[in-house]
């Protein structure tokens, strides 16, 4: 019973310390502490410099992670990697904090086994991210102390996938995405007690929580396009998600500092390794595109996710609601035939993402607006250099929130070969 009121009040303060005063913070997001991270429904870069439209659209020279049928457009080999770096200005309303975080985005492949019918890909994402610092400074009642909690977070739920798209009919594509699952959060959260003139009263703790998944989930797409004339398209897609009931595995245990991550040391033990599932809800999207062929593409798509079902491994006393996502993106070619000029030859994009996030935090949303821009430019023949840049902020200093203005950049680089088609004349 003793461990289940010290699990259900360590939720409590999950839930809570983001409404207290924040001292110091290096974190990629506050809001990655809530739930099981921050979710990536953008795709990838050349997705992210276009409101993260990729339900609906697709280009033969980029992989497709957000909606599988779209593959089949690739008609050419595409290997695709990126690196992320993601800067944030965090306010409370009293005071501010400049934080940072990044590193590998994704690897993906396409490969076209059969031009324009069947289509293979495989590759390593992120689906969830957890990645925060927080030093919390708070008094204890009926007693001339301080308290200090620091508080930290990293992980986050990786997939290994493998996707299937085929061309099931005239303008028509299906598509199959199976993937692994797998990866590990760790959240820690040290307590000392500090009297008036600053001497430590009593002993650290630490309470260290390490939540590890491995499962399977799925996600299918629909793609069709209608001529509207001999120079342009409308282009419309769906995807469903099926995630569901994530087996993991979850270790949880309050000891003194530096013993808590030991299963064997004095302290509290919680869970020891105990098996579980997180219920992650599925996710819905849906899209439409209209194209002027090798012109320009602007495209409007939306996601959605309902979180209230939202379960915790430890069954965390965490309130989240339906997540929403709407993309508006513009992308335009000023002159694909230009041999001469890689500028002009680029493909260009700007767009809007507005998304309600899963956190309801002190009965407000945590909506999160963002602008972006990003551009695919050739570096030889076929392969491309990727960027996109996201503006954006998060939240609110209201209600004892924390806001975040952010700047989210992804550097890729798309390695495109159309050799394998063509027979060896010579040896």
């Amino acid at each position: 019973m003793l461990s289940k009121i010290k699990l259900q009040l360590l939720g409590v303060l999950c839930t809570l310390f983001l409404f207290t005063e924040t001292q110091a913070q290096t974190s990629a997001s506050t809001y990655s502490a809530l739930g099981i991270g921050e979710f990536n429904y953008s795709g990838l870069t050349n997705n992210q410099g276009m409101g993260g439209l990729g339900i609906s659209y697709g280009t033969p020279w980029n992989p497709n992670t957000v909606n599988p049928a779209l593959s089949t457009k690739n008609t050419i080999f595409n290997f695709e990697a990126a690196l992320n770096y993601k800067k944030i200005a965090a306010n409370n309303g009293t005071e501010t904090s400049d934080v940072d975080g990044g590193g590998l985005s994704y690897v993906a492949f396409s490969l076209p086994v059969k031009v324009n019918k069947f289509t293979v890909g495989f590759g390593l994402n992120q689906i969830t991210s957890v990645n925060y610092r927080l030093r919390i400074q708070s008094t204890v009642e009926n007693a001339e102390v301080r308290a200090f909690n620091d508080i930290e977070g990293d992980g986050g739920i990786s997939e290994a996938y493998l996707s299937l798209g085929m061309v099931v009919a005239k303008n028509f594509s299906l598509g199959l995405q199976g993937s692994y699952l797998f990866g590990s959060t760790i959240r820690t959260d040290q307590l000392a007690l500090f009297s008036d003139e600053g001497a430590p009263v009593g002993n650290v703790t630490e309470y260290y929580e390490r939540l590890t998944v491995s499962d399977v989930g799925i996600k299918a797409g629909a793609y069709y396009f209608i001529p509207l004339n001999t120079k342009s398209k409308l282009h419309m897609g769906a995807i469903y998600q099926h995630l569901g009931d994530v087996n993991g595995k979850a270790f949880a245990k309050l000891a003194a500092f530096g013993q808590a991550s030991d299963p064997d040391s004095d302290g509290d033990l919680i869970a020891n390794d105990e098996p579980g599932s997180i219920y992650i809800p599925n996710r819905y999207g849906f899209g439409v595109s209209y194209e002027k062929n090798n012109k320009f593409v602007i495209g409007l798509e939306g996601q959605y996710q309902d979180f209230k079902k939202f379960r915790s491994l430890l069954d965390d006393p965490i309130r989240l609601q339906e997540a929403i996502k709407v993309g508006l993106g513009i992308q335009f070619t000023p002159d694909y035939l230009n041999v001469d000029s890689p500028l002009k030859r680029g493909t260009y994009r700007v767009g809007l993402e507005y998304q309600q996030t899963p956190y309801y935090l002190n009965e407000t949303n945590i909506n999160d607006l963002g602008i972006n821009f990003g551009a695919s430019l050739p570096v030889n023949q076929l392969s491309l250099l990727n960027f996109a840049v996201k503006v954006g902020q998060r939240g609110t200093t209201d209600n004892g929130l924390i806001r975040e203005n952010y700047v989210n950049v992804t550097l890729g680089l798309s390695l495109n070969d159309n050799s394998w088609f063509f027979k060896r004349v010579f040896d």
